[in-house]
């Protein structure tokens, strides 16, 4: 029998960052996010957004890719915000990029304080100021013309 742990920091955001999942009834979204991880057998740690991305911190089952996981996330959660359209008006669906980070497990707790905390994170920093002190913790540098985290 094969042991894994792999543990996942993933995050993507609205189409063009448009400002569209509602505060006020993102934790249904989120519920909605936890039933897709557990029908799909893998463990949500932590989920938050602010209007134009979500994070969230996932373990991952060893037999399915990051790309698939995210694909169905996101095709299954699009289709879902644009059939409740009177807590979603403006959602118009996901940009076409996200970007995944690997934690170890002794990391868990910050990467969920981390997530936990962006409401807070984001009245001083932007998106785009996030996204870039992330890349660089892993040596990457994104092409502001051609990485989908930052254009759409």
């Amino acid at each position: 029998m094969s042991r894994t742990a792999l543990l996942y920091h993933i995050i993507w955001r609205t189409r063009a960052s448009e400002p569209s999942i509602s505060e006020n009834h993102e934790r249904q979204l989120y519920t909605y996010i936890l039933r897709i991880c557990d029908n799909k057998n893998c463990k949500l740690h932590r989920i938050n957004s602010m209007p134009d991305h979500i994070h969230i911190l996932v373990s991952i089952r060893p037999d399915i890719s990051v790309s698939q996981f995210v694909k169905i996330i996101k095709g299954e959660s699009s289709k879902w915000l644009k059939s409740h359209t009177n807590w979603f008006p403006s959602f118009r669906g996901w940009g076409s990029g996200y970007a995944a980070f690997t934690y170890a497990e002794n990391d868990k707790e910050t990467i969920r304080q981390y997530i936990a905390n962006q409401k807070q994170h984001h009245r001083n920093t932007p998106f785009y100021q996030e996204y870039y002190a992330l890349m660089s913790e892993y040596k990457l540098t994104p092409d502001p013309e051609t990485d989908p985290m930052l254009k759409d």
